[in-house]
C-alpha cells in the first residue's frame, strides 16, 4: 500500500512538473508572438536611430531597446539568426518607428541605406555656388566644402594637378547618405568620382593626360556658360575654336565675371574689360583661361571635345535663349546692334524656354 501511495505521489508530480514545462513552454511561445506582432507602442513615434560604423549586433539591439524600438534584446537576436540578418546590419542614420514590429525594424536596418539626403547640383555653377547648394541641404557647411574642393591630398588623389577642383564637380542629383565625419571630403570625393566615371563616355578608349583633360574642362566650362540653347553647343565650341586658330582673343564676359569671384556685382563695366590683373580676363589675355570658369555638364565636355567644324568666329544672344553666328566682324557688328543695342529688355532672356 504504502509502494502505491509512492508511484501515485511521483506519478503527480510528474504530472504537475509536465504541467509546468508545458505552461512554462506555452508562456514563452506566446511571449515570443507578443513580441513579434505586437509593436513597442502604439501610436508610434518616429525616431533618427543612428548606428554607428563597427557596432556590434548586441550593441545596436540594446541601443534599440533603450529607444523603445523593440522590448527583448535576445528576442531580436534569435529573428536576426532565422533570417540570417545578424552581421547585415548597416552604419548610417534610420529613421524608425515605435510603432513598428521588430522585422520591420530590421528589415529597414539591414536592407536600406538609411536617411538620403537629396542634392541637386546644376550645370554651370562655380565651386563656391556649388558649396552653397551642398550647405543648404544640410550636407556640410559652405566652409568644410571649400577646404575640400583645395585639399591638395583630395586633388592628387584624383590626378587633378590645379589648385581647386573647380571644372570636376560633376553636375547631378545625388541621394547621399553623408558620414558622420569629413563631410566636405565626402561630398567632393563623391562629385569627383562621378565625374571621372561620367566622362569615360567622351573618352571610350581612355582619358587622355592632363594637360589636354584640362583643356577639354576649361573649354567645356565656357561652353557651359554661353549655351542658353542646348542645341548650339557644339556650335559655340566651335567658335571658340576657330578663334583660338587664329590666335584672337576668346573675349567672353563668364570668365571676367569668373575672375572676379563671388564679390561680383552683377555688371560688367569698362575697367573690367581691361583689367589685365584679372588672370581670367580673356578681352585681355590670349587663349583660354588658366582653369576651368564653372562645372560643365557632359553634353558640354561632350562639345568641346568634338566641336562643329564651320567658319563662324563671332555669335551674340538674340535675347530667345539662343545665339546669332557671323563669320566676320562686319555681320558681327550688325548683329550687336540688332540683337543687343535695340533689344526689348522687357522679353529679353538668356535662356531658351
Amino acid at each position: 500500500m504504502a509502494r502505491k501511495r509512492i508511484l501515485i505521489l511521483l506519478l503527480l508530480a510528474a504530472s504537475v512538473a509536465a504541467l509546468g514545462a508545458s505552461a512554462y513552454f506555452w508562456r514563452m511561445a506566446w511571449l515570443d508572438q507578443q513580441f513579434r506582432t505586437v509593436p513597442p507602442e502604439s501610436p508610434g513615434r518616429e525616431i533618427v536611430f543612428t548606428v554607428e560604423k563597427g557596432s556590434t549586433f548586441f550593441k545596436v539591439a540594446r541601443e534599440l531597446k533603450t529607444e523603445n524600438l523593440i522590448t527583448d534584446v535576445n528576442r531580436f537576436w534569435a529573428l536576426a539568426r532565422e533570417t540570417d540578418s545578424a552581421t547585415k546590419v548597416r552604419a548610417g542614420k534610420f529613421l524608425l518607428n515605435t510603432g513598428w514590429t521588430p522585422d520591420r525594424t530590421l528589415t529597414v536596418l539591414t536592407t536600406t541605406p538609411g536617411i538620403m539626403i537629396k542634392v541637386s547640383v546644376r550645370e554651370g555653377l562655380t565651386w563656391w555656388q556649388t558649396a552653397e547648394v551642398v550647405a543648404e541641404s544640410g550636407i556640410c557647411t559652405e566652409e568644410e566644402f571649400a577646404e575640400a574642393v583645395q585639399d591638395p591630398e583630395l586633388l592628387a588623389e584624383f590626378g587633378i594637378q590645379s589648385e581647386t577642383a573647380e571644372g570636376f564637380l560633376f553636375p547631378e542629383t545625388y541621394l547621399l547618405t553623408p558620414p558622420e565625419s569629413d563631410k566636405g571630403r565626402y561630398m567632393v570625393r563623391t562629385m569627383l568620382r562621378q565625374f571621372f566615371e561620367e566622362s569615360e563616355a567622351v573618352w571610350p578608349e581612355g582619358r587622355p593626360e592632363w594637360k589636354d583633360l584640362n583643356r577639354a574642362v576649361v573649354l567645356a566650362s565656357l561652353v557651359e556658360k554661353e549655351t542658353g540653347d542646348v542645341t548650339e553647343r557644339e556650335r559655340i565650341a566651335g567658335v571658340f575654336a576657330n578663334r583660338l586658330k587664329r590666335r584672337m582673343l576668346i573675349q567672353a564676359d563668364p570668365t571676367i565675371i569668373y575672375g572676379l569671384g563671388p564679390a561680383f556685382d552683377g555688371n560688367i563695366r569698362k575697367k573690367h574689360l581691361t583689367d589685365g590683373d584679372n588672370p581670367y580676363n580673356t578681352y585681355v589675355h590670349p587663349g583660354l583661361p588658366p582653369g576651368p570658369i564653372c562645372s560643365p555638364g557632359l553634353d558640354s565636355i561632350e562639345a568641346a571635345v568634338r566641336p562643329e567644324e564651320h567658319r563662324f568666329f563671332y555669335f551674340v544672344a538674340k535675347g530667345d535663349g539662343s545665339h546669332y553666328f557671323s563669320k566676320s566682324l562686319k555681320e558681327h557688328n550688325r548683329a550687336v546692334h540688332k540683337y543687343q543695342l535695340r533689344r526689348n529688355r522687357a522679353t529679353y532672356r538668356s535662356t531658351k524656354q
